[in-house]
């Protein structure tokens, strides 16, 4: 087993009370088929790992492993690039130069004149950006992407490589945000967020569809008793929230849910202990840097606020623990991906915490392992492999 770090946990007193529906079923079975029908798209593997479930005490554990995704090396290119489709076609419907674009008469060139006219924004910490950088590049848009100052340079050079223009600005996630909130008012550029605020809703609501099919390809390919239990991670919320959702509607009863969050940027934990989104102050200094959030998604909050049976707070030192452990067993994750498995080796490990979340024995565990080595230099020096 681990070794022993200190974690948060926090049990959801909200879990399962009713609210609004955020994520409709139909935009999502729209977000499938334009996914789905891109060239490189093919389900990324759902793993098992034994001896990893022999060890924490419990039945089973599955991996869904993302690093393969589109070439991106995360899941994210599910989100950010879909919304960065759906952007441009209703700006064509708008002007009146083409009322139902798909994604593949964009990718073909056949508005292309009238997209490079057309720029998309948003802030990144990395994965999200380059995403929404291939999604432009594909489609034929001009991209500005916004990063904070502690955003590593190997993860600006893989955004840029996708034609974009990355501009570094003071600060951290949320500082960036709103450069790229600002700077898209005043000229007229497209904001393709993956958080949500008051008054900016559609945009992120699409991302999140396209993060959706991560989670119903994953229920596509188990097998057997359904999962008991599902560790996501936070962030802004939005994967979390598409899981959710998606298990909520596959299953029921519904998979106790399980938010990880890095313990220096925990604000959707603190939210949950606020009974409602509150933003935490800082730099969110944290190795995992595709969690490295302080304000909650609007929007993911909705879901998770009633969706989640619980959040955790993990230290960095459990992720690198999680990364080295994957590794041994042939599989490579980045600091972002292994946030819900660090938290479910604290959980199992901690009587106080397996009983609050019964697991046991016969517990059927479901993680998401959202990115590879995003970072190869800092996975190496992580993980001590080259």
């Amino acid at each position: 087993m681990m070794s022993a770090h200190p974690f948060r946990l926090f049990l959801n007193p909200n879990a399962g009370m009713p609210g609004t529906v955020v994520l409709p079923d139909g935009g999502y079975r729209r977000a499938r088929a334009e996914i789905t029908s891109w060239p490189g798209y093919a389900p990324t593997p759902l793993r098992e790992f034994p001896d990893i479930a022999a060890a924490a005490g419990i039945g089973c554990l599955r991996i869904k492993d993302e690093a393969g995704r589109f070439g991106l090396g995360s899941f994210k290119a599910l989100g950010g690039a879909y919304a960065v489709y759906q952007v441009l076609a209703s700006e064509l419907a708008r002007r009146g130069i083409a009322a139902n674009a798909r994604s593949a008469d964009l990718a073909s060139g056949a508005y292309g004149a009238a997209t490079a006219e057309i720029t998309v924004t948003c802030a990144t910490d990395g994965n999200h950006g380059r995403s929404v950088a291939w999604g432009a590049q594909r489609f034929g848009a001009r991209c500005v992407i916004f990063v904070h100052e502690t955003v590593s340079q190997g993860r600006v050079d893989a955004i840029a490589q996708y034609g974009a223009e990355v501009r570094r600005v003071p600060g951290n996630y949320d500082d960036a945000v709103r450069a790229a909130a600002e700077v898209a008012a005043a000229r007229g550029w497209f904001v393709v967020s993956d958080t949500s605020w008051e008054g900016y809703t559609q945009v992120p609501v699409d991302v999140m569809q396209g993060y959706r099919l991560m989670a119903d390809e994953a229920i596509a390919q188990w097998s057997g008793a359904a999962p008991s239990h599902v560790f996501i991670q936070g962030g802004v919320g939005g994967v979390a929230a598409a899981v959710s959702v998606q298990m909520r509607g596959s299953y029921r009863p519904a998979p106790c849910l399980v938010v990880a969050e890095p313990d220096k940027a925990a604000c959707l934990l603190a939210s949950a202990e606020s009974g409602e989104p509150v933003a935490i102050p800082g730099d969110l200094d944290t190795l995992m840097a595709g969690l490295a959030c302080g304000e909650p998604s609007l929007l993911a909050w909705q879901e998770l606020g009633r969706g989640a049976a619980a959040f955790m707070a993990v230290p960095d030192e459990a992720a690198v623990d999680g990364m080295k452990l994957l590794r041994r067993h042939g599989m490579v994750a980045g600091e972002s991906g292994v946030a819900g498995l660090a938290a479910l080796r604290l959980a199992a490990a901690d009587p106080a915490a397996r009983q609050a979340l019964g697991l046991d024995a016969h517990s059927r565990v479901l993680l998401f392992s959202t990115e590879g080595a995003t970072d190869p230099a800092l996975y190496a020096a992580l993980v001590g492999d080259g």
